[in-house]
């Protein structure tokens, strides 16, 4: 493993670790992820503006709610509302909890994900500013806090029940924000697929004189039809420097895939897959 990807490991295991300490780390955590890349003061300064991005406290806790929006603070103040009407469960009640959810008993599974609902949203917390809302990061948890407790046989031990629910709520929400991520760059690669497409039309309308045809761009550029027609379809067929008369945009292949893409969105859906 290459140096760069050895200090993003590292700086990811930290980041992980402190979130399951509720967002802190105490300095030494933090000198001893980095001693063996012998970083300078400037490069572990840029460390700490790192962790404080991602609510990570050092040394004391952060303000989780600073960077909230004004509606992320409603609905998180309506929200804990309602989970101030559970009933508390004290230290021995959720050891028992535990053990008999373990047991498979539904009771105890609907019991413990009520006592649990708090911590999900705590989680919830340091995982804001990162293109999701806490609303959808609370449900990403809670979805995955219902999917954990059928899943106990695999912990074993009572005492371990509870940071296992937790650490999946806190995989499914860091998924979902990876997800998001994505999704963002392929709207950007949208974007600047439809911008190059239109601005190359617009040179080539100029020297025509009049709107160039698929056929005209790509003998200018060199470029597949596939991608012209693909900047085409993403605009809805609203570039005007284009004349797109008797091209089919979505001939049998395009038509194909987009079914074939229905039929996986739609099959995730019934098997109870993640939404969209």
């Amino acid at each position: 493993m290459d140096r760069e990807k050895a200090f993003a490991r590292a700086l990811e295991q930290l980041v992980r670790t402190a979130r399951e300490n509720g967002g802190m780390a105490s300095e030494e955590e933090v000198s001893g992820a980095f001693a063996a890349f012998e970083l300078d003061q400037a490069q572990m300064d840029l460390v700490r503006e790192y962790l404080k991005a991602h609510h990570i406290g050092i040394g004391e806790a952060l303000d989780l709610d600073e960077g909230l929006s004004e509606e992320e603070h409603r609905y998180l103040d309506d929200y804990l509302a309602q989970l101030d009407e559970i009933p508390p469960a004290s230290d021995g009640e959720r050891i028992a909890l535990a053990q008999a959810a373990i047991n498979g008993e539904r009771e105890a599974r609907n019991r413990l994900i009520e006592v649990n609902l708090q911590n999900v949203a705590d989680a919830a917390r340091l995982y804001t500013e990162q293109g999701v809302y806490l609303e959808d990061l609370i449900g990403e948890g809670n979805a995955a806090l219902a999917r954990g407790v059928t899943m106990l046989d695999a912990v074993g031990e009572p005492a371990e029940v509870e940071q296992f629910l937790i650490r999946m709520a806190m995989d499914a929400m860091e998924e979902l924000i990876a997800e998001n991520l994505d999704e963002d760059a392929r709207g950007q690669a949208a974007v600047k697929l439809v911008q190059e497409v239109a601005d190359k039309a617009a040179e080539l309308s100029e020297q025509l004189r009049r709107s160039c045809t698929v056929e005209e761009l790509m003998e200018e550029t060199g470029w597949e039809q596939d991608k012209i027609l693909e900047a085409i379809r993403l605009t809805g067929d609203r570039i005007e420097e284009i004349n797109t008369s008797g091209v089919d945009l979505y001939d049998k292949s395009y038509r194909e895939q987009a079914e074939k893409a229905f039929e996986q969105a739609r099959g995730t859906l019934y098997h109870g897959g993640k939404r969209g």
